[in-house]
């Protein structure tokens, strides 16, 4: 019989990257209303997306997850969310890889990254809903 002598448990923490100039930009161009505007719809999007995201592979649906993952990337790089754009796209090519294993670790990722990354964009500008 073997004993284990030593547990260790992996603790995952992402860091979240974030773009300020391209918020900056994006109110500078726009204004503070239509900025905000759009950085709200934008997070909500995220928001939805990453759910559907999860639904689609436990589905086992490549196709529609791929699209997904791939609209996550331009949302994401519209608003300055550096590190889920990075997530978002290895998704997209694990999917294209056909590697139903690394699609499930990275989605995981990308659903952790994904939730600091809303997070971190709601403290940084102080919206609310």
């Amino acid at each position: 019989m073997c004993v284990v002598d030593k547990i260790v448990a992996l603790v995952q923490d992402e860091s979240v990257r974030l773009n300020p100039g391209q918020l900056a930009g994006l109110y500078r161009e726009l204004g503070d209303s239509s900025a905000e505007d759009v950085v709200c719809r934008a997070v909500e999007e995220l928001a939805v997306r990453l759910s559907v995201c999860e639904r689609l592979w436990r589905n086992k649906d490549w196709n529609d997850l791929r699209k997904s993952a791939r609209s996550l990337v331009a949302i994401a790089e519209q608003i300055g969310m550096v590190a889920l754009a990075r997530v978002a796209q290895d998704v997209t090519d694990t999917i294209d890889n056909e590697d139903p294993v690394a699609t499930g670790a990275t989605l995981y990722r990308l659903i952790r990254v994904g939730e600091r990354s809303l997070t971190a964009i709601w403290d940084q500008r102080d919206l609310t809903v």
